[in-house]
């Protein structure tokens, strides 16, 4: 049955349990930077007492596991079932998403709690990847990036809702309180996955060597080092927020939700103009994106240190990063050719380079000493790099096209 033949009705309930699931990953993803303080001093409190600019800058390997995991687990997972029916495949990405993240709730040390958050990361790029797939399909032919936009809506309400409320339990019951909210966001996302999505065949002729030689393709190098490059600068910077907000702004710590939502919103806004955008012009957006990106990281860091301005900054940043959310998606999805599952997932794979690069950079240019302003400059500075690849790649397209 093909999805894109189904009632509104029931396309809508589709396209609603598709975004439940990316919902919890958008919180998985992004709550643990809201409570980076809280789970350093949990997990290393001799390191805490002794320096805690150090122990944040430790937790955030945290976030890189999670990031490595998605790298590792998108082209592989998504390569790997591109012949099963894409529904059943959500649901069984959906169940693994509820299991891994209930490890983090349990598992009592730094190490372990890394393990969990490197297998949490294993099923994201193929849970977004082939719900994507899914959702374009659900949408018909000339709304793709809508599609896309749409499956990326609840990873941006996220950071609206889940994110900060996530952030504020943790404050107030302890960090791992967020991630049992995760878990059960999660089984809900199955149960509904299972109830509402129809049957989508996957491609039985894909084999995982069929799929890898996307990475034949020189666009689609490039178009990953826009995401892994480019899309750091805003991880560098998002990945520390919380000592942002409260050491260099000298916000109280009930602050860091408020700044969440803010970022929230902005992302909220800036991926649904970013698909309309995307279908409108696809290179012009990556362009002004990328652009618009590197502009607002500088003005943070120089304006952050009075709240107001960094709220306001802050939406800015939420806003131009999600733009180019989709536009990077459907970029990969039109040089892939005939390898539409693998390029898809790998999308997340490459944005997810971006959050492992960004918050180790920014990580360690605090651990040095510069401050927290620091990571806003790094990020700036990638997605400086991010344009120049950007302009690159679409130089080659058009000499290519030329000759």
């Amino acid at each position: 049955m093909n999805p894109s033949k189904n009632s509104r009705g029931a396309a809508k309930w589709a396209l609603l349990s598709l975004a439940i699931g990316s919902f919890g990953i958008g919180m998985t993803e992004f709550v643990m930077m809201g409570l980076l303080p809280q789970i350093a001093q949990d997990l290393l409190p001799d390191l805490w007492q002794t320096s805690r600019e150090g122990a944040i800058a430790q937790s955030g390997v945290l976030i890189s596991l999670y990031a490595l995991g998605v790298v590792i687990g998108a082209p592989t997972i998504a390569g790997l079932v591109a012949r099963f029916p894409r529904h059943r495949v959500m649901i069984g990405l959906a169940l693994a998403l509820t299991v891994f993240n209930a490890l983090t709730v349990v598992l009592p040390s730094f190490g372990l709690v890394g393990a969990s958050r490197l297998l949490a990361g294993l099923p994201h790029g193929a849970y977004f990847g082939i719900g994507a797939l899914v959702a374009a399909d659900v949408l018909g032919p000339g709304k793709r990036a809508k599609g896309v936009a749409f499956i990326l809506t609840g990873l941006t309400i996220a950071n609206v809702v889940g994110v900060p409320l996530g952030t504020y339990l943790g404050q107030q019951w302890g960090w791992r309180s967020a991630f049992m909210v995760v878990t059960v966001v999660f089984a809900l996302a199955t149960v509904c996955i299972a109830k509402f999505v129809p049957k989508h065949p996957g491609d039985a002729g894909r084999t995982l060597r069929s799929e890898l030689g996307v990475f034949r393709v020189g666009q689609v190098w490039l178009t990953l080092g826009i995401g892994a490059i480019g899309f750091g600068g805003f991880f560098a910077v998002y990945s520390y927020v919380a000592p942002l907000v409260t050491e260099v702004a000298g916000s109280p710590e009930w602050a860091v939700p408020i700044v969440l939502v803010i970022v929230g919103l902005g992302m909220t806004v800036g991926n649904l103009l970013g698909g309309y955008l995307a279908d409108r012009d696809l290179r012009l957006t990556l362009l002004l994106g990328m652009a618009g990106l590197a502009v607002v990281l500088g003005m943070l860091a120089l304006l952050s240190f009075q709240i107001v301005l960094l709220a306001a900054l802050a939406f800015a940043v939420g806003l131009v990063s999600s733009v180019l959310s989709p536009a990077i998606q459907t970029r990969l999805m039109d040089v892939a050719g005939d390898n539409q599952s693998i390029a898809a997932a790998m999308n997340h794979s490459a944005l997810n380079i971006g959050n492992s690069l960004g918050a180790f950079l920014g990580g360690a240019v605090i651990a040095v000493g510069w401050g927290f302003t620091a990571p806003a400059w790094v990020g700036a500075v990638l997605a400086v790099i991010g344009l120049a690849i950007t302009a690159f790649a679409l130089r080659v397209e058009r000499v290519a096209v030329a000759l």
